[in-house]
């Protein structure tokens, strides 16, 4: 059995993804986009996965575009800069670099 690419538990024969993890990731592509980040946290709960579980899926980053945390985080920071008329955007990159040094000054 394939491990998981997201949660890293079984996933299955023939599938890379868990059945969690394909749940939770068919609600992120659902809500992108369409609401905040605590209402999306909040959706993320709905799917009935736990919240340890959800936690460890959005720190993931099976395909090396960032974390599942952090491509929303920057398409949620890059349209609000949209809707204020600033220019430029973020990418997951760039929020995980803001997330790590703001973590190592808070330590």
């Amino acid at each position: 059995m394939a491990r998981c690419a997201y949660c890293g538990e079984r996933g299955g024969f023939w599938s890379r993804i868990c059945k969690d993890c394909k749940k939770l990731l068919a609600r992120v592509h659902e809500l992108r986009g369409q609401v905040g980040y605590g209402e999306f946290l909040d959706e993320l709960e709905r799917t009935g996965v736990s919240k340890e579980k959800i936690m460890v899926f959005l720190k993931a980053d099976p395909d090396g575009k960032g974390s599942i945390q952090d491509q929303v985080t920057a398409e949620m920071t890059s349209e609000l800069m949209k809707v204020m008329g600033l220019k430029g955007s973020q990418t997951p990159q760039d929020v995980k670099r803001i997330r790590e040094l703001t973590s190592k000054d808070s330590k």
